[in-house]
């Protein structure tokens, strides 16, 4: 599998889920199924299957995230921040609508569009890639062309 660049708070999000599934959902799980199980004939038992599938589940996402974490590779918090790179907040401002826009560069795992971290595979996020302040960028998507300008880079 390839590096997967994450933030420490990225890191530390990931690795506080693989705890949680490891540890408090898998005890649940284990509890559900013996319930199931309590209730007679598991091989006409509904619950039993739900539950059983349901641990599956988990255990595919525990892998993922071993998986995930193993190849995972933390960004260096001293990055220069003259230009655009997995990890910088950038300001942009958009040149049709006159709207500024904060997001925040981060890799697939961490993206989230609420807290405005948006993935480097985005259009937005590849198209900002590598760019400096005060740069143009213009953005095909199918409505038609995002125009934007670095405003600010930064390192949080």
């Amino acid at each position: 599998m390839a590096d997967i660049y994450l933030t420490r708070e990225g890191y530390q999000k990931l690795t506080e889920e693989l705890e949680f599934l490891k540890t408090t959902k898998r005890r649940q799980l284990t509890k559900a199924i013996a319930e199931a199980r309590a209730h007679g004939d598991i091989s006409e038992n509904a619950e039993y299957d739900a539950a059983r599938e349901a641990q599956g589940l988990n255990e595919k996402k525990i892998a993922e995230l071993e998986q995930k974490l193993g190849s995972a590779r933390i960004l260096d918090d001293n990055m220069p921040s003259d230009e655009v790179l997995i990890g910088a907040t950038v300001k942009i401002k958009d040149l049709d609508s006159g709207e500024e826009l904060i997001y925040t560069l981060v890799s697939e795992e961490e993206a989230d569009y609420e807290q405005g971290k948006i993935s480097i595979s985005s259009p937005i996020g590849g198209a900002l890639l590598n760019h400096k302040v005060q740069d143009m960028i213009e953005i095909k998507i199918p409505a038609g062309i995002l125009k934007y300008q670095i405003l600010k880079i930064s390192r949080d």
